[in-house]
């Protein structure tokens, strides 16, 4: 117990003196906007593809299209979700930005390959969720007079995006976490800032063990908004 109190006493100066808690807060800040602003870009591109995906082909044209289509919407997905994040995150920072030409800072890059990399994985869960729908609620709103894509937009989206919003928190969750990988392009997240920490005292048990708390606190939150968004929804269903 000696022992322990001791390097709680390094990690509380480390922490509070030297100023660690401002690496953890900016570290903090960062993990959330690369996991929260990622989901975002994820689900709008990852609707795109569903819609894309589920695309009838009604006239020789559309099919022609819709098949190009789901050629290049199956090509985003198997190489998003078949690489690690972290190879990919290299791919991007490294290779394909600079020959591109466009220079953005470590924390902008984060957010943008996570995004598209959620993107690939809530294509599939949106797709799920949009089969979920009655087909009956497509008709309906062809039959009023909607196109495709606004009868998906305005009708059964929206539908599909209650039927998800669990998966769509396990979704951010697991972005929350795949954040830890960010420091391998220069970015500070939560892991770096305790990681700073550790190395600075060659005392690493305290600092993981309270990484681990707020990594754990995160989760918590997000699955008790993810719950209280749903009985929001499912309350809101009943009035109407």
């Amino acid at each position: 117990m000696q022992n322990i109190a001791k390097k709680w006493e390094v990690f509380e100066r480390s922490f509070i003196e030297y100023g660690g808690y401002e690496r953890v807060i900016d570290g903090l800040k960062n993990t959330l906007i690369i996991a929260l602003i990622g989901l975002c870009i994820g689900i709008f591109i990852g609707t795109l593809i569903a819609v894309v995906r589920v695309m009838p082909g009604r006239t020789r044209f559309t099919k022609v299209m819709a098949k190009i289509l789901n050629g290049i919407c199956s090509v985003y997905t198997s190489f998003f979700r078949g690489t690690p994040i972290v190879v990919q995150l290299l791919l991007g920072y490294y290779v394909i930005l600079p020959l591109m030409g466009i220079n953005l800072k470590p924390v902008s890059v984060c957010i943008l390959i996570f995004g598209l990399n959620s993107g690939a994985y809530v294509s599939e869960i949106m797709r799920g969720g949009i089969g979920s729908v009655d087909p009956g609620q497509m008709e309906a709103g062809r039959a009023v007079g909607l196109g495709y894509w606004a009868t998906m937009l305005k009708i059964i989206v929206p539908q599909a995006v209650k039927n998800i919003m669990p998966t769509l928190g396990n979704e951010l969750i697991s972005l929350v976490k795949e954040t830890s990988v960010v420091s391998f392009v220069g970015a500070l997240d939560l892991y770096t800032a305790f990681r700073y920490i550790a190395a600075n005292n060659y005392e690493f048990m305290i600092p993981y063990l309270v990484m681990a708390a707020f990594y754990i606190v995160i989760v918590l939150v997000i699955a008790l908004g993810v719950k209280l968004m749903e009985r929001r929804l499912k309350k809101s269903d009943r009035n109407s």
